[in-house]
């Protein structure tokens, strides 16, 4: 049994030498080949691909007009109904009208939204947000629709929100045909919300149609507080806001369907939305003379007032029912030929409006009492003070040139001869 195991083991031996033997010879006493050395194999890595810039992610809470009438092309009627079915529910009796009172029902959106309708959010999809007060499926109210500003009932809610639109109304071709409110009735015998009458405009008189649209804000009246806030005890002359500041401008269809309605067939009808509402093109350029911090500082919360203030590109401490301003004619200011509502610098008030017929703030000489003599002086002085009779954020500017040609130029003594 020894004598095979040993041939065994002699042979395994012989055959390990025989595959090792090429190793073993040095590199002089092999042949002439060139031995090539051993190396890993190399893998390659593909290529970065380009980086792919990712689309901005849509917040479908923030509802855009301007994608679905730019981008989408849709027409307002396909989404908006006139009247919407609740117009009997949100003005009751005489009050109500036919009109855009609702946001569009749900067939409108799931044509193109049934993905983020149906999008497994919790509590709700965030697409509901744009018209639900409580984004949840156990509360179905709704915000009040943004064109019912006239309505007041304080348990509906109203989203705050900056419209995307502006209001194309030409004051020209209104100013004399807007007249009186008097109640009446159409032919078909049903109630007209206000009949329109032509009134005649009374010589150096506000013409009958500018209060129908434009009441003085919170009036001060006979009330003794003059102040919107109550101001600190130190104000001294500063500037603090007083009631009867801003004017109203509409806030809902109620005085527009007057006369644009079915019944009168006065075009634009209620149902043509795009002829008066236009989208806004922003203007980086479009400056107010208004200051939030201060705003602020004076605690003033009321949407209308800092919605008025904001948009203020003249005067921003001009008050409507300060001073002798109430007895004006509104158009001794207010060149309404030229409006373009659309076109914040076409709403500017001239300069030498503040003149007035008696030289109100704009004198011959700083002597004779103008407030913009005095404060036009003390600049030249001082660059560093700052024109608090008028203005809010303007006043610590240089003084423009328009304000400088407001000025009458003194005329040259002339002695006789």
């Amino acid at each position: 049994m020894k004598l095979p195991c040993r041939k065994l083991v002699a042979f395994t031996f012989a055959a390990a030498l025989l595959f090792l033997a090429p190793q073993l010879v040095p590199t002089t006493a092999k042949t002439n080949a060139v031995i090539e050395p051993q190396t890993r194999a190399q893998t390659r890595r593909p290529p970065k691909k380009a980086a792919i810039a990712k689309k901005p992610r849509i917040n479908y809470s923030q509802f855009s007009h301007r994608t679905h009438v730019e981008n989408q092309k849709l027409a307002c009627d396909s989404c908006h109904k006139v009247p919407a079915k609740n117009w009997k529910d949100v003005r009751k009796g005489e009050a109500a009208f036919p009109d855009v009172s609702d946001f569009p029902e749900h067939s409108s959106c799931l044509n193109c939204h049934r993905q983020q309708f149906f999008a497994r959010e919790r509590p709700a999809p965030v697409i509901c947000a744009n018209c639900h007060v409580n984004n949840s499926p156990h509360d179905t109210s709704r915000f009040l629709f943004p064109s019912l500003g006239d309505v007041t009932d304080p348990l509906l809610k109203r989203r705050e929100w900056l419209s995307e639109f502006g209001v194309a109304f030409p004051h020209d071709k209104h100013i004399d045909v807007v007249g009186l409110n008097l109640p009446g009735q159409s032919d078909s015998g049903r109630a007209l919300f206000v009949n329109v009458a032509l009134q005649e405009k009374k010589k150096d008189a506000t013409p009958a149609s500018c209060p129908i649209c434009h009441q003085t804000y919170q009036p001060q009246g006979n009330s003794s507080e003059e102040y919107v806030t109550k101001p600190p005890k130190t104000l001294g002359d500063n500037f603090w806001l007083k009631k009867g500041t801003f004017k109203t401008i509409p806030n809902s269809h109620t005085v527009c369907f007057t006369c644009h309605n079915a019944d009168s067939g006065i075009a634009p009808e209620s149902k043509d939305c795009n002829v008066c509402h236009k989208l806004r093109t922003p203007d980086v350029n479009e400056k107010a003379d208004f200051d939030p911090k201060l705003a602020n500082d004076m605690g003033i919360t009321d949407r209308v007032i800092l919605a008025s203030w904001s948009r203020r590109m003249s005067a921003g401490a001009f008050r409507h029912e300060g001073g002798e301003h109430p007895d004006l004619n509104c158009m001794s200011c207010h060149n309404v030929t030229t409006f373009n509502v659309l076109d914040a610098k076409t709403l500017k008030v001239p300069v030498r409006s503040c003149g007035g017929t008696e030289g109100c703030h704009v004198t011959a000489t700083t002597d004779d009492g103008g407030s913009l003599n005095f404060e036009i002086d003390q600049k030249k002085k001082d660059q560093a003070f700052v024109c608090t009779k008028c203005h809010v954020a303007f006043g610590k500017e240089n003084v423009p040139d328009n304000h400088q040609q407001a000025v009458p130029t003194p005329k040259p003594n002339v002695k006789a001869s």
